[in-house]
Parts: C-alpha cells; structure tokens; sequence
C-alpha cells in the first residue's frame, strides 16, 4: 500500500512538481492531493496538468477541526509544505505528528519565522553580509519555522549575489534534494 502524500502549495510551484516526478512511478509513495490557498496560483494548473485533486482553502477552513478529517478521509499519509504561506494549525499537527514537513529557503534558526518567505529571506541574508545561506528541511510544529531539523546544506554567497542570483542557487538546493529527503522520511516508515 502507497504512502499518500498531500503538497501544500500557495505559489508557482516549482517544488511540487518536483515532488509530484520524483514519487511519479514511485513503489512506495505518490503525490495524491494538492492543497492550495491562493487562487490563481502556478500550482493549481499543476495539479490540473499531472490529474492530481486539488483542494482549495483558506486561513478559516485551514483551522476548521474538520480540514484534519478531510485529509484523514482521503488517507493522506504525510504533508508536505513546499511555499505554503498560512500558519499550520495545531489541530492538524496534532492530527499528523512528525508527518508534515517544510521547507525553508534558508538556514534556520536564522532568517526564519513570520513574514520571512521568499525574497524577504534572500534581501535578509545578503543585507547582513552571510558568506553562506541554504535551505533547511524540517518537522512543522506551531511557530513558523521552528520544528526539529532534518536536513540542511548551504550555498555560498558572494559579494555580488543579488536576492535574486542568491533565489536561484537556493531553488537549485531545494531541487535537488527536497523529494529524496522526503522519500527518506517515508521509507523509515515502512
């Protein structure tokens, strides 16, 4: 029996359709829900593209006791965050301990937390002049960007680095090893 996995997603979506190639043919795991907030975003034409189910929502049905229940029903089995940009509610965390993971486009403990997405953590690390960023890989608990860490690697950076070269040598990192990390989560579960 496959592992389902749910990708929640609020943007383009780059990182799903990684996620959704790599568990494509995969023995032991698919992408099975796409779980969106924003409409209009790149992810839900991924969804439509690859056939995979699409669930929108919002901040208040995220929080509702009965969104845990959807996914229960569905049989998802770990959920995965990949530029997902509401806060995860305890009741779901509680509903799936040690199964929802994240990943972050910077080295946590630093350069984490609200408001600290995307380009704003690019602009954050080269305005405090860090020779190094990275991503992080982590267990989501009920502070943003504060669950134990399961996996981080860094890139350098450069005097000339600009948020945007420095975006791009992260989305290189969370490309390459996002899935595999993930699938490595699943199979300790077997």
């Amino acid at each position: 029996m496959k592992k389902k996995i749910a990708i929640f997603a609020s943007g383009a979506g780059s990182n799903a359709q990684k996620l959704i190639d790599h568990f494509r043919d995969h023995p032991f795991a698919s992408v099975s829900l796409i779980v969106c907030n924003k409409p209009g975003a790149g992810v839900i034409k991924i969804a439509e593209t690859e056939g995979i189910e699409l669930l929108m929502t919002d901040r208040l049905s995220l929080q509702s006791a009965e969104f845990p229940k959807k996914l229960q029903e569905k049989g998802i089995d770990f959920i995965v965050l990949a530029g997902f940009l509401l806060k995860i509610p305890a009741s779901l965390i509680e509903a799936f301990p040690k199964h929802i993971v994240n990943i972050h486009p910077a080295l946590l403990p630093k350069y984490g937390g609200k408001g600290m997405y995307g380009q704003f953590v690019h602009e954050a690390v080269i305005a405090a002049g860090e020779k190094e960023s990275g991503i992080t890989i982590h267990f989501v608990d009920e502070h943003y960007d504060h669950g134990a860490t399961i996996f981080q690697t860094t890139c350098l950076v450069s005097g000339s680095d600009t948020p945007e070269s420095l975006a791009q040598k992260v989305h290189f990192l969370e490309h390459q090893h996002f899935a595999s990390v993930v699938e490595r989560l699943i199979l300790k579960e077997l």
